[in-house]
């Protein structure tokens, strides 16, 4: 009986100590750690998953029981989703103008050395650069004026007209056009887009295995409409090229109304393409940037990263996250625009947001609670002088 008691009163004790645990409000967050680029990404699923899923299609076609797919893995539309694909070109469109509208009245510097963006009147002086020539800088970056493909990092991918139809091969690379990403998930998902003519079936796919049985035959893709070379066409509207020109400075009574906007339509398209990533199919190389958007990935070789002799240039294809598809280019956060740069000394008191957050937040929109232990808002940075003082 003693020892009983004893034994309740510890587990009693553990249910509270993780229940205060599990709901404490975090101050800060650190950002996720930079992956090594001599080793291969980690599988968003366990592989041994993988393996057993493998084992059971194999099983599956060896007794000559046909694989059962659900749409869209069948290669018809989910009707649910044809919306949310609507609704994330539609914000798209719109965060492209209101980024390019902003990107005139909030300063942006890249480092023309490596892939570093700072927003501020001037560059930071911490010296993380990791660019060819790092070693002759001591770490600085050498800071040029940003522009938005600096802040959306443009991810592109081969646009098919049949995704279930024939593999892109790398001889045939060039009879096919690079679109964004985000925008070949949308097309595949039940976006029409004149320009981009995508196969709707009626007939689902059936598979035994790896290899497909019937796919409903190979369809000639139709010829597209004749379209402008102008910057005014519907089809420039999806792409960041030449957005100074087409979209002029906005007005100061104007400013807070478009950051906010822009930054609703940010999260509007990044929960969007969570949404349609769950259903679709996208793979991305666990080597280098790129994505592609289908049930298998290309024979193109062109990845140039780790060990791609072993593979005689061939990506290395695995699932994609959704930070792949649309990739938050994190920034240091800046309190104030013209204040003194940020140091090296103090970098761990700084927190750190994408970049179109934190462009958005200096021009009066309101920050999300997700981001806000990321940036460490309710944290004071101390001096040069205090900064060894601090525990």
């Amino acid at each position: 009986m003693r020892l009983g008691t004893v034994f309740c009163f510890n587990q009693k004790h553990r249910e509270q100590t993780s229940f205060k645990k599990r709901y404490v409000s975090t101050q800060n967050v650190d950002l996720p750690p930079i992956l090594p680029k001599n080793k291969k990404k980690p599988y968003p699923i366990p592989f041994k998953q993988i393996q057993e899923e493998a084992r059971k299609d194999k099983k599956l076609a060896q007794m000559g029981i046909e694989k059962q797919l659900d749409p869209p893995k069948n290669g018809l539309l989910v009707p649910n989703l044809v919306p949310v694909a609507d609704q994330v070109i539609d914000n798209w469109k719109l965060l492209i103008k209101g980024l390019a509208q902003l990107l005139h009245v909030v300063p942006v510097f890249a480092c023309s050395e490596c892939g570093a963006v700072h927003v501020a009147n001037v560059g930071h002086n911490i010296r993380d650069c990791n660019g060819p020539t790092n070693s002759q800088r001591r770490g600085s970056h050498s800071w040029v004026k940003g522009t938005i493909n600096d802040v959306l990092i443009p991810v592109e991918s081969y646009h098919m007209y049949d995704p279930f139809g024939r593999r892109i091969k790398h001889e045939t690379r060039f009879e096919y056009e690079r679109i964004p990403a985000l925008v070949e998930l949308c097309i595949q998902a039940g976006v029409e887009i004149p320009e981009y003519p995508c196969r709707r079936r009626t007939q689902p796919i059936r598979m035994m295995g790896k290899r497909v049985i019937d796919r409903g035959g190979y369809h000639k893709e139709p010829e597209k409409p004749q379209t402008s070379s102008s910057l005014s066409s519907p089809l420039a509207e999806l792409d960041t090229l030449g957005v100074f020109e087409r979209y002029p400075p906005p007005t100061p009574e104007d400013i807070p109304k478009i950051a906010q906007e822009t930054m609703d339509a940010y999260e509007k398209v990044r929960l969007g393409v969570t949404k349609l990533m769950r259903k679709f199919t996208v793979k991305a190389c666990g080597y280098c940037s790129e994505v592609h958007v289908g049930p298998w990935g290309h024979s193109v070789k062109l990845c140039g990263e780790f060990k791609h002799q072993w593979r005689d240039g061939k990506h290395g294809w695995q699932d994609a996250l959704v930070d792949e598809v649309f990739p938050p280019n994190y920034v240091w956060h800046v309190r104030d625009l013209k204040g003194n740069p940020l140091t090296g000394n103090l970098r761990r008191f700084y927190g750190k947001a994408p970049a179109l957050v934190e462009i958005c937040m200096h021009s009066g929109a309101r920050v999300p609670q997700r981001y806000k232990a990321m940036m460490r808002l309710d944290i004071i940075v101390p001096d040069s002088q205090e900064a060894d003082m601090v525990a």
